[in-house]
């Protein structure tokens, strides 16, 4: 089992940054991979950012060269660096672990919001 706890979404205004953190814990040697998914209202979650154990990341096209995602093994927590946030990035944000098993994990979500 693995659980995840995201923080740190708020209301920005068009423009700004947000520093997004998921912190994992129980079975973390199993987990393959880690992502960021989000959904807006009304719409399909959608893939955002992933990260490798070993570092190798992908982005979707729409967030390529704003949105950053890292990790930081000794503190088992992934993070999605969001800069010169736009209205249409107003969403939950969810993190996601997957593991070789092919188990997938969620968190709870931290909600972005972004003012024009």
């Amino acid at each position: 089992q693995v659980q995840l706890v995201e923080s740190g979404g708020g209301l920005v205004q068009a423009g700004g940054s947000l520093r997004l953190s998921c912190a994992a814990s129980g079975s973390i040697g199993s987990i393959a991979a880690m992502a960021w998914h989000r959904q807006a209202p009304g719409k399909q979650r959608e893939l955002v950012a992933t990260i490798t154990p070993g570092g190798s990341t992908t982005y979707a096209d729409a967030v390529k060269g704003r949105f950053t995602i890292s990790r930081d093994n000794v503190r088992n927590t992934v993070y999605l660096q969001i800069n010169k946030l736009k209205p249409e990035d107003t969403a939950a944000y969810y993190c996601n672990a997957n593991t070789y098993r092919g188990a997938w994990y969620w968190g709870q979500g931290t909600q972005v919001t972004v003012s024009s």
